[in-house]
């Protein structure tokens, strides 16, 4: 029974002590794990500096020709050939025949109704000469100018009731406008280029039955060209005549300056806007071609104007201050595909000037330092 309690003694006083060492060498062993270094994100910012930035409403459309010309036959006749053929392309002076009818018959009618004419001023001479012979000289004069193969000149002007009379009542009046309606008949014939420009239409050729109301093409002017194009009603009022615009085609290759020559005052009722006509001149322009415009619809004083993807879904904006980044609220006035213009932003306001991967309010930036990055390069 005493060894038994020995034993057991002994036994206590090892496990105590095996569980006291344990506790030791516990205690002993160094758990600290060394704090990782925070790492700072590179930034890029600007400082704010609030001026008067211009509102440009982009548009697009096609090019028109402001000075066009449809050509349509109001006689009867067959194509003859001129000195151009009548094909897309051939390019005419101002003044220079376009299409001539075959008018053969018809001028051989008008030539008879002059004839007509002279012959009855002839047979009144005799007349006048013994009745009236102080307006005698004036009409002999005007006998004397008359030329058949020329246009029909204007009848000398009635001075006295007794001449009104007398030559109204030999049918000279009624006789004279018959000639002058024919001769104006007789020169539709012929179709002659009002300005210079190029023929984009041809729906006839040489030796064709044309027909009176029949279209025979289209006829356009190269030098000047109007590109109509339709802006929100909200600028309506900020669109003037004269603002010039800037222009551009669809590669932004080549650039134009243009000029607002016509404001519609009518608002579109399905879609809502208002349509602008620019004018616009150049040597490389065609009729049809795209372009796209930039109007200067109205100024912005004390704004701002950054990329879009900076400005954020509540209109918030990142800044850095003290290398900590924060959150301002802003008021964007105008948006464009790329851009936003931005109010209420104190000036030198450092805000972020690209888009930062992962940031958050209270997040440790460095800001980007140009010249810290060039000697770090050398």
């Amino acid at each position: 029974m005493r060894k038994l309690i020995i034993s057991a003694i002994v036994g206590g006083i090892i496990i105590f002590g095996s569980l006291y060492f344990a506790g030791l060498i516990a205690n002993s062993k160094d758990t600290g794990r060394p704090e990782s270094p925070k790492m700072a994100k590179t930034v890029f910012v600007d400082t704010v500096k609030n001026v008067t930035v211009p509102i440009m409403v982009p548009a697009n459309g096609n090019l028109r020709a402001k000075k066009r010309v449809e050509l349509y036959s109001e006689v009867q006749g067959v194509f003859r050939q001129g000195s151009k053929l009548f094909r897309t392309g051939q390019e005419y002076s101002a003044g220079q025949t376009l299409i001539r009818i075959d008018a053969n018959e018809y001028y051989a009618s008008v030539q008879s109704a002059k004839s007509n004419l002279y012959n009855l001023l002839t047979s009144i001479m005799p007349d006048l000469r013994l009745d009236y012979p102080e307006i005698y000289p004036k009409w002999q004069q005007y006998l004397n100018g008359f030329d058949l193969t020329k246009t029909t000149p204007e009848l000398p002007e009635l001075s006295t009731e007794k001449e009104k009379f007398f030559i109204t009542g030999r049918g000279i009046i009624s006789n004279y406008y018959n000639v002058k309606n024919m001769e104006q008949r007789l020169s539709k014939y012929t179709i002659t280029a009002p300005f210079s420009g190029v023929l984009t239409e041809a729906l006839v050729t040489e030796g064709t039955l044309i027909r009176s109301g029949q279209k025979l093409g289209e006829f356009i002017n190269t030098g000047i060209y109007e590109l109509e194009v339709s802006v929100g009603k909200t600028y309506g009022d900020f669109l003037r005549v004269g603002r010039k615009v800037e222009l551009s085609n669809l590669d932004k290759t080549q650039s134009y300056e243009g000029e607002v020559t016509r404001v519609n005052g009518r608002v579109d009722q399905n879609s809502q806007t208002i349509t602008v006509f620019i004018e616009v001149s150049g040597d490389n322009l065609k009729e049809g071609q795209y372009l796209e415009a930039n109007l200067e619809a109205k100024e912005e004083t004390d704004a701002i104007e950054i990329n879009r993807s900076l400005l954020l879904e509540n209109n918030q904006i990142f800044v850095v201050r003290d290398s900590i980044l924060d959150l301002i609220d802003v008021n964007p006035v105008y948006f464009t595909d790329k851009k936003v213009v931005l109010k209420n932003i104190p000036n030198g306001e450092v805000i972020v000037a690209k888009p930062l991967s992962g940031a958050y309010a209270g997040m440790l930036v460095k800001v980007f330092n140009e010249n810290e990055s060039k000697s770090a390069g050398l």
